[in-house]
């Protein structure tokens, strides 16, 4: 059977969002219980947040509506004041988004001409003169661990720590090295690799941020993102080996990047301890001791009916096919793809559309054959492509505030958590100095530990997860901003994004 060639998917809504940053540094915010919009906030958060819909576009101009993450639009009146609401006629919230050299974008509301503008707390649409108070400033929204793609070569970027530099030359986004963290600073951006080293304008990776990491982003809806250094060298893959680096002169488009959130791959282990592995194109057996890159699944889960789609690097999905067996020759829409998770102490129970439960056969090839699971339809399963964790949740980012000796759960920029694998399921969290995380009396963090203690992280999707603490208890966050292990049941401040 041919390799399927690996299908870049359609933009999820999140790839969509972004945050606008008025001339002032403030972010363009929706008041739910004032019926209004302001440019007040200092920092990216869930009212800050924007779907871009687009109704048409052409090169450097689209008309859009600005959506807010509750479903309630942009919009401007005849007095030019702004309103929160929902549009009555098909002209009421769009506007005339053009897209300017320096990254900036203008937003002109279609019935009235006049340019969406802040005075650095209000917003309004008042003056038909385009003025610097009229510039606004994109800020994808998406979860800093990202990968980006390369429309015109068909691969994705690759960092490579062994000669310092990144290659736009991986068909498939299954390694860590495909992930990258995206920084921002100051009005730019910072690329950090898995290693922790950034990507510079001499084309290196190098061990520290400065201004000469810092790149210029041009955003376009869709997710499309274009890299400078604000000196007219741009971004994209150069010479036979598509080496990442600043140039003059991209041909087609080349500087255009596709940026997404990093996938989940995992591996999967049965209970000989065998890797799941693709052999003989299509059949899944337990056979393996080592990894490779046919032993990696991409987890793709949707958390509100728990069907969980495992796609195999060969481009292919596993599917339940004739006789029990399950293959890695599904597509996308096929009801056999999708199977139901268990989990059990941070190992997966994965039950198929014919209601049995996928175990190993004696002869080592992956099976739907019991009806009530047993230890042999139990898989440990590990991240095989996140060194580190970025957690988010619903006030922000986890990290180190200096202001505060507890870990925090509302942060604008994140510190990774570095993953020790203990057991299937079971990891040792650890700063990026070296220190462990510990856990207080009263289910707080702090990040200095001496002794390395047990988290269990379950997928609770595509890109989240839950984590049982070492107390018995789900971590969670909360609106004051401490981070606390406390929750006995899971609920919506227990899910985290990564």
């Amino acid at each position: 059977m041919d390799e399927m060639e690996w299908m870049q998917r359609r933009p999820n809504l999140e790839d969509l969002r972004v945050g606008l940053i008025s001339w002032a540094g403030s972010y363009l915010t929706y008041e739910p219980y004032k019926n209004m919009v302001t440019a007040t906030a200092k920092g990216l958060g869930r009212r800050q947040t924007w779907e871009i819909l687009v109704s048409n576009e052409h090169d450097t101009q689209a008309v859009v509506r600005l959506r807010s993450l509750q479903g309630l639009y942009v919009l401007c009146g005849a007095d030019g004041s702004l309103c929160y609401d929902r549009p009555r006629t098909s002209h009421q919230g769009c506007f005339l988004l053009r897209f300017h050299r320096n990254g900036k974008w203008t937003l002109q509301c279609i019935i009235s001409g006049r340019y969406l503008e802040s005075d650095g707390q209000d917003v309004f649409c008042n003056s038909r003169v385009l003025s610097a108070y009229h510039m606004w400033t994109p800020r994808p929204a998406l979860h800093v661990h990202v990968i980006l793609y390369s429309p015109l070569h068909r691969c994705y970027a690759r960092a490579d720590p062994t000669l310092g530099r990144v290659w736009v030359d991986a068909p498939v986004p299954c390694l860590g090295e495909c992930g990258f963290l995206l920084h921002f600073q100051d009005g730019c951006y910072h690329l950090e690799t898995s290693t922790h080293r950034f990507l510079s304008h001499l084309d290196r990776l190098v061990s520290q941020p400065s201004t000469q990491t810092a790149f210029h982003m041009q955003v376009r809806p869709g997710g499309l993102v274009a890299l400078s250094d604000g000196e007219g060298g741009m971004l994209y893959a150069q010479g036979p080996r598509l080496l990442l680096g600043l140039g003059s002169s991209p041909h087609r488009g080349e500087e255009w990047f596709i940026l997404q959130r990093c996938p989940t791959w995992v591996s999967l282990r049965s209970r000989s301890r065998k890797f799941l592995s693709v052999i003989y194109d299509v059949e899944v057996y337990a056979a393996s001791e080592h990894l490779t890159p046919m032993s990696l699944f991409q987890f793709e889960s949707d958390n509100d009916n728990l069907a969980l789609q495992l796609r195999s690097a060969n481009g292919y999905y596993l599917a339940q096919r004739r006789h029990r067996t399950v293959l890695a020759n599904g597509h996308p829409l096929e009801c056999d793809t999708f199977f139901r998770v268990h989990w059990n102490c941070g190992r997966i129970i994965l039950q198929s559309p014919n209601r049995r439960f996928l175990g190993i056969a004696p002869n080592g090839l992956l099976m739907a054959n019991a009806t009530i699971p047993g230890p042999n339809e139990e898989f440990g399963i590990r991240l095989a492509n996140r060194p580190f964790l970025v957690l988010r949740g619903r006030y922000g980012y986890v990290g180190i505030s200096p202001e505060h000796d507890l870990m925090q759960c509302n942060m604008d920029q994140p510190n990774c958590i570095h993953l020790l694998p203990c057991r299937q399921g079971i990891y040792h969290f650890q700063t990026q100095g070296g220190s462990f995380w510990s856990i207080t009396s009263f289910g707080t963090f702090r990040p200095w530990g001496k002794f390395a203690l047990n988290f269990c992280i379950e997928l609770q999707g595509s890109n989240l997860l839950t984590v049982l603490a070492p107390n018995g208890f789900y971590m969670r966050s909360d609106r004051s901003g401490t981070l606390f292990a406390d929750s006995e049941d899971i609920t919506k401040e227990c899910i985290w994004e990564f």
